[in-house]
């Protein structure tokens, strides 16, 4: 039972995602693209953490985890660019 839970939530995450997936492709500015970015990172994340549900896994409880960490860094060099201070 619940991994049809698991799996209901990853096509719900899935459908979101083609909607992020556009507004990376058609933002009208690049702000809107980095948080785009973000948001696909953060789904990416959550998936990670399904999985690692679904198989008992806490290897990739960890990997998630250092994603999560490359994925803010990642972010705040994209706003430090947008932003023109580096």
């Amino acid at each position: 039972m619940s991994i049809m839970i698991f799996i209901f939530a990853a096509a719900v995450v899935a459908v979101l995602a083609i909607g992020v997936v556009g507004r990376l492709a058609a933002g009208p500015t690049v702000p809107d693209r980095a948080v785009a970015l973000d948001t696909m990172n953060t789904f990416v994340i959550s998936l990670m953490m399904m999985l690692a549900a679904v198989y008992d896994s806490v290897v990739m409880v960890d990997i998630a985890i250092v994603y999560a960490a490359l994925s803010f860094v990642g972010t705040m060099f994209i706003a430090r660019f947008i932003e023109g201070e580096v």
